[in-house]
């Protein structure tokens, strides 16, 4: 594997070469790359370059509503990646135990595809994102996202069904590794986009200066081909790097008109959703939350740690759904374009302990889990599920 070069800039450098606009900022929308060459940034995926909704996105109701449907599955252990199949079943990692399941969508029969080697579960590492190719129909592939001994890193697997359970990956092949890791703040979110490029949402693994670090892939929103290569039309062409900036990612999503959304662990004082475009630098661990410093995107919306610290986050019926740990309710945030419409709505407050991940479902509705087995859930809450929820 080529390890993709990361362009080398100071992190004062980093902050003040990167001129904000549309939908997080005020200022200017050019970059200037090391040597003083300034570019405009495309959105890949789609969007309105200038940030606005487009004429035909209507705004959705200010007050929504979820209503669970059914318990899909129980018994899981440390859940953490969540990832439709084609048709509809849902594949679920195991943090502590690296392994990764098929949750039949019908009957919730779970049937065991096999172990990623190399796994090193410790603090918030192990098992963690799960993605399903854009090209699943043809080459099979599903990619998940691990802490290893000494890194996190990306690996791509041959799923095949037809061998017994217990053995249906194939040998991992690491596309990218040398994501830094820690006890905490491993990030571990992987999505593909409407471009077919691989996102992946890193953590600064508890050393903050990471985060403003551009020789480095901590607390940072990776872009990279399926092969583990920096994707075409990247703020720099050589790099991987989409947005620096950033303390912890769990949570991507793209909405209607394919911008990308992220979800962020504050520190402190704020949480965040951020609207993230290409080379914003979103200003970890000058900025927390809606700081207004030159320089730096602030979030669409915030929220005090104890009420949020999320992980996923799912666009479904006009609205962002994000997942909350700490907070253990599930919030929704309503969209007109970039914009929120009204203040975010939470549900299922304490009910069912901590919510892990959340994922859209075809017909509109949503897939939800808990994780109440990751070493911090309160005492007598030793299960963890799969719910699936009806939402308007």
């Amino acid at each position: 594997m080529r390890r993709p070069r990361v362009t080398s800039v100071l992190a004062a450098a980093a902050a003040a070469a990167v001129v904000l606009v549309a939908g997080c900022s005020s200022d200017g929308d050019s970059i200037t790359r090391p040597g003083g060459r300034s570019s405009t940034p495309t959105k890949p995926g789609g969007g309105d370059p200038s940030g606005a909704p487009s004429p035909t996105e209507s705004a959705a109701p200010a007050k929504g509503s979820v209503k669970v449907e059914r318990t899909l599955t129980t018994k899981l252990n440390s859940p953490w990646g969540l990832a439709p199949l084609p048709g509809g079943d849902l594949l679920v990692s195991s943090r502590d135990t690296g392994k990764i399941f098929k949750v039949s969508a019908d009957s919730g029969k779970k049937t065991e595809l096999g172990s990623v080697p190399g796994v090193s579960a410790a603090g918030e590492g192990g098992l963690l994102g799960l993605a399903v190719s854009s090209d699943f129909g043809t080459d099979h592939m599903v990619y998940a996202y691990f802490t290893t001994d000494s890194d996190n890193r990306i690996v791509r697997m041959v799923y095949d069904d037809k061998r017994p359970a217990g053995d249906q990956l194939g040998a991992p092949d690491t596309i990218f590794k040398g994501i830094p890791k820690g006890a905490i703040h491993n990030g571990g979110r992987i999505a593909f986009g409407p471009d077919k490029m691989l996102y992946a949402g890193t953590g600064e693994s508890g050393d903050r200066g990471l985060a403003q670090d551009m020789d480095s892939f901590g607390g940072k929103i990776l872009r990279m081909t399926p092969d583990g290569e920096p994707a075409p039309r990247n703020p720099d062409a050589q790099s991987v790097v989409y947005s620096p900036g950033h303390r912890n990612v769990q949570g991507l999503a793209w909405d209607a008109d394919k911008r990308l959304w992220a979800s962020e662990f504050g520190q402190d004082t704020w949480d965040e959703l951020n609207l993230i475009e290409p080379g914003k630098n979103y200003g970890w661990p000058e900025a927390e939350g809606k700081a207004g410093k030159k320089g730096f995107a602030d979030p669409l919306e915030q929220w005090k740690p104890k009420d949020a610290s999320p992980s996923g986050i799912a666009y479904a019926k006009g609205s962002i759904w994000m997942a909350g740990l700490r907070g253990e309710r599930l919030w929704r945030i309503p969209l007109k374009g970039d914009k929120a419409v009204a203040k975010p709505q939470s549900f299922l407050d304490g009910k069912y302990g901590r919510l892990r991940s959340v994922v859209a479902a075809d017909d509109g509705g949503l897939w939800l889990t808990t994780s109440n087995t990751d070493g911090r859930g309160e005492p007598g809450r030793e299960d963890d599920r799969i719910l699936r929820l009806e939402v308007r």
